[in-house]
């Protein structure tokens, strides 16, 4: 896929503020600091596409961005960031409920996940809701750059099975900062768009 076009559109935290484009729409969700940010930029080969930052838990809109006037990305604030308190939490929550029942032309979820760390309570939450709405929900799993092969294959052994993925489940092994598995995700969306 060759990107000629990447840019941010608008953030909100309702569905009035969400854009009108009738562009089809693919949405990463996951925990804070799970690179869902360096995910974004290294699909579009840009650096600061998706802001990363070293604090967790700084997104708190959802993120709208225009690739090449033919999709959108969509990048929900990241769950699970314990420093939050109640109230916020459960604001995010309904947030990200409202973008799932109400969006249009919603392809699939994301769900992104640490490859070195075995699946969260909230992963498993979120991935169950996403069941429950009937989403197509594909699994990326990051940092796969950070731990070696073998643990890699144990990794994802252990995701696959705490998260009861079937068969018809894709996964893509990513690592952002090598551009590991970036063409195969870029592969897949082109599919789906085409």
């Amino acid at each position: 896929m060759i990107i000629k076009k990447a840019e941010y559109i608008i953030s909100g935290t309702k569905i009035e503020h969400f854009p009108k484009l009738d562009y089809p729409q693919f949405v990463f969700m996951g925990r804070s600091n799970v690179g869902k940010s360096s995910l974004l930029n290294a699909f579009v080969n840009r650096k600061n596409l998706a802001y990363t930052s070293s604090k967790p838990g700084k997104t708190i809109t959802i993120n709208f961005y225009n690739i090449n006037d033919t999709f959108l990305f969509v990048d929900v604030p990241g769950y699970g960031y314990a420093e939050r308190i109640k109230y916020d939490r459960l604001m995010y929550g309904k947030m990200i409920e409202s973008y799932l029942k109400y969006a249009k032309n919603l392809v699939n979820c994301f769900l992104v996940v640490d490859a070195r760390h075995k699946p969260s309570e909230d992963d498993v939450l979120m991935f169950n809701y996403l069941k429950h709405l009937n989403k197509r929900i594909i699994i990326i799993v990051t940092k796969i750059d950070k731990i070696s092969k073998t643990e890699l294959q144990k990794n994802l052994f252990i995701i696959k099975n705490t998260l009861d993925l079937k068969e018809d489940n894709l996964i893509f092994p990513i690592s952002s900062e090598k551009r590991l598995g970036i063409t195969a995700l870029q592969d897949y969306i082109e599919s789906k768009i085409a």
